[in-house]
């Protein structure tokens, strides 16, 4: 393969699917590949390499919604002129129209927003009209991936679970669908050590000694179960005794509404709200626990980190990462997402007995580290260069 075009919004280092494809980027254009980013962004490290050229895409209004199209546009315009020259192209799900490698990090086929789920009509008409833009453009990603993805000669998925929902529900033919399993930042994602845990907690001001559970997710929708949480910890906050405290990561139309509940629940010193970050390793090195009840996950990349942490990651056992779960560490998948009971109950038997399973998440951790980006990114590309 003498060259590439990969079409996606944006190649950095930041995290989720981003991450992934700078890591395929980077390793083409390691390899001598003459790599073409048609993107919104590129990360520097990226833009200063000799077998890199950027393609800018413009993006109205700053709007991933608004440029779609054009993203659609651009790759399409690229990939003609490098396939012409004999290279190949690589697109993300419904993004751009060219039926050659297709890699799938998410099915919006998969999981739907109600646009008045959960008293969603009786929010701020400002909020309410954010709340009409993410249905819509979930609608618009179904069309797309509806007709996108199944004519393409390689599908790749990011989990077994992905692979199934691109068979099932979007008819792709089982032949054509490979997973491949996201690498970690083994500088970044470790197991910390007491002291570590120490200067991380001094550096956010939390206190030393009480145990911290985090949550990372959007609070637009409720797919990251955030509402389930709430409620589970609710439960907890009930008994005199419950001294966890709970950190919220993320940002979106819901964030002040579950500031103003916590509030009103009497919780908002048991909650810490902390907005959308970038320093998730070192929040990780000051956590106890992960808890992540999604309701849909393709594979969950945040809850991939933690575990490389040595944390107990409570996830549900549908997300695509719970396929990476040892039956030893069953107890952290849950079965309900909605299920506030169960979660709290699995909650405080964790916190009865924080070290139970120590040795089989040191166990976990240690596999899981042993594949790099890099290695996730060999083993892409040489996926791509078989099937011709």
């Amino acid at each position: 393969m003498k060259s590439c075009v990969l079409v996606a919004a944006d190649f950095v280092r930041t995290g989720g699917m981003d991450r992934a494809n700078y890591a395929v980027a980077s390793c083409l254009a390691d390899r001598g590949v003459e790599t073409h980013l048609v993107a919104y962004r590129v990360a520097n490290s990226l833009l200063s390499h000799d077998h890199v050229t950027f393609h800018r895409v413009p993006k109205p209004l700053n709007s991933y919604l608004a440029g779609e199209p054009v993203l659609d546009r651009f790759g399409r315009a690229w990939a003609a002129r490098i396939v012409a020259l004999g290279g190949r192209v690589l697109v993300n799900g419904g993004n751009c129209s060219w039926n050659d490698v297709n890699w799938i990090h998410y099915v919006h086929a998969a999981y739907r927003t109600s646009l008045f789920q959960n008293g969603a009509a009786t929010i701020p008409a400002e909020r309410r009209l954010v709340r009409i833009k993410n249905v819509i453009h979930q609608r618009l990603s179904r069309n797309r991936e509806k007709r996108i993805v199944p004519p393409a000669r390689v599908v790749i998925a990011n989990s077994q679970r992905t692979a199934r929902d691109l068979v099932e529900r979007l008819g792709v033919s089982p032949s054509r669908v490979h997973c491949v399993y996201y690498g970690i930042d083994t500088d970044l994602f470790r197991q910390a050590t007491p002291n570590d845990r120490a200067r991380a907690r001094r550096e956010l001001g939390w206190p030393i000694e009480r145990p911290v559970a985090l949550f990372i997710g959007a609070l637009g929708d409720r797919r990251k179960g955030f509402d389930t949480l709430f409620n589970a910890w609710r439960r907890l906050c009930a008994a005199p005794s419950w001294d966890v405290e709970l950190a919220v990561v993320g940002a979106g139309v819901e964030a002040d509404d579950w500031r103003r509940r916590a509030a009103d629940c009497g919780m908002e010193s048991r909650i810490r709200f902390l907005g959308k970050r970038q320093d998730v390793p070192g929040l990780l090195a000051a956590s106890d626990a992960l808890v992540a009840p999604t309701r849909y996950e393709a594979y969950g990349l945040a809850v991939h980190e933690a575990l490389c942490c040595g944390l107990p990651s409570f996830v549900t056992h549908d997300a695509g990462i719970a396929e990476r779960y040892p039956p030893s560490l069953r107890q952290l998948l849950l079965d309900d997402p909605n299920d506030d009971a169960d979660l709290a109950e699995r909650l405080k038997a964790w916190r009865a007995q924080p070290g139970i399973f120590k040795s089989e998440l040191a166990a976990l951790a240690a596999k899981l580290r042993t594949r790099t980006w890099e290695d996730m990114a060999e083993e892409f590309i040489a996926l791509m260069e078989h099937r011709q």
